[in-house]
C-alpha cells in the first residue's frame, strides 16, 4: 500500500498517536469481483501472489498477516493491496519438535517441521499462502476461466491448498501469463477477406462498426452491451457462434492489460457506418 506521509500526535487517551495518509482503494467485496470478467479477477489475483512473495522475503524477514480476510485488502487500479498491517507479525514460531508446528484451519490442518534452530521452518509463509487459497484463489480464479486454462488452475489451486508455495507461484506466474497475451506476428486471418469458421463464413469488412444492434452477455466489459476480450479472430468467431444471437462482431483498437483485444459482439449488421479505428465482421448467410 503506497504510503504518502506520516505524522505523530500525542493525545489525551493515547500518547504516541501515529497517523498515515495512504492512496485511496476500493473495498474488496467478494461478490462484485465475481461479477467481473476473469482477466481482472486473474490480475488480482498475480498481484497477490506478488504481495505473497514480498511477504515472504521483506527487508524485516517472513511477514504473516495473522488477518488475512478480504476486509484487511482493497483494490487500486486493479492491483490488490494490503491497507491494514496492525496484525502483521514477524515472529516464526519456536518449537522443539515437529508437533509444536501445527497449523490449523476450518477445513485441513498442517504440521511443519521443527528446524535445529528451533524455529517452525516457513510457517508465516505457508500461512499466508493457505489464507490466501481459502479466501482468494479457490474463489476467483476457477470461475468462468477459459476452458484450455482449467487443468493448469485446477493444479495451481490445488498446490496453494496444499501449501507448496514453489509450485503455485511458478505456475501462475509464467505460464498463465503466456498463454493471455496475445501472439507478438500478425494473424493471417486480420489479411483476409473473409475467415471460416467450423459452421460458419464470415465478410470482413474494414474501416467500420456497428453503432447499435447491441445485446447483453456475461461477463461484459460494458453494461449495455457484449464487449469482450479475445486473443484473435479465431476466439471472436468461436464466441460469436457459441451466441445464438451474435450475427457480427467489431474488433476496436482497445485492449486489456494483458493485451488481448476488446471485441463488440453485435445481433444484427443493417446500420454498418464509417470507422478508421476499427474492423467488423459480418456472419454471412445463404
Amino acid at each position: 500500500f503506497q504510503l504518502y506521509g506520516y505524522c505523530y500526535q500525542d493525545s489525551n487517551d493515547i500518547p504516541d498517536t501515529l497517523t498515515t495518509i495512504t492512496e485511496l482503494g476500493s473495498p474488496l467485496e467478494m461478490i462484485q469481483l465475481l461479477q467481473t470478467s476473469w482477466e481482472d479477477r486473474f490480475r488480482i489475483c498475480l498481484s497477490l501472489v506478488r504481495l505473497l512473495h514480498y511477504l515472504a522475503h521483506s527487508p524485516l524477514g517472513s511477514v504473516t498477516l495473522l488477518d488475512f480476510r478480504p476486509r484487511q485488502f482493497v483494490i487500486v487500479d486493479g492491483e490488490l493491496k494490503v491497507t491494514d498491517l496492525d496484525d502483521a507479525s514477524i515472529e516464526e514460531s519456536s518449537c522443539t519438535s515437529n508437533s509444536d508446528c501445527f497449523m490449523e484451519f476450518p477445513a485441513r490442518n498442517f504440521t511443519l517441521p521443527c528446524s535445529v534452530e528451533g524455529r517452525c521452518q516457513n510457517m508465516n509463509e505457508k500461512r499466508n499462502l493457505y489464507n490466501a487459497y481459502r479466501f482468494f484463489f479457490t474463489y476467483l480464479l476457477p470461475h468462468s476461466a477459459p476452458s484450455s486454462l482449467r487443468p493448469l488452475l485446477d493444479k495451481i489451486v490445488n498446490a496453494t491448498g496444499n501449501c507448496n508455495r514453489h509450485s503455485s507461484a511458478k505456475h501462475f506466474r509464467f505460464r498463465c501469463d503466456c498463454h493471455l497475451s496475445p501472439s507478438p506476428s500478425v494473424n493471417s486471418e486480420f489479411t483476409q477477406k473473409c475467415v471460416k469458421s467450423a459452421n460458419t463464413k464470415y465478410r470482413r469488412v474494414p474501416e467500420a462498426f456497428i453503432p447499435d444492434e447491441n445485446y447483453r452477455c456475461w461477463p461484459s466489459y460494458h453494461h449495455k452491451g457484449c464487449l469482450l476480450s479475445v486473443f484473435d479472430v479465431s476466439e471472436a468467431i468461436e464466441i460469436c457462434d457459441s451466441y445464438s444471437q451474435c450475427k457480427a462482431f467489431v474488433l476496436t483498437n482497445q485492449t486489456t492489460w494483458t493485451g488481448r483485444q476488446l471485441v463488440f459482439f453485435k445481433m444484427a449488421s443493417n446500420h454498418i457506418m464509417p470507422d478508421p479505428d476499427k474492423i467488423t465482421y459480418v456472419k454471412v448467410t445463404d
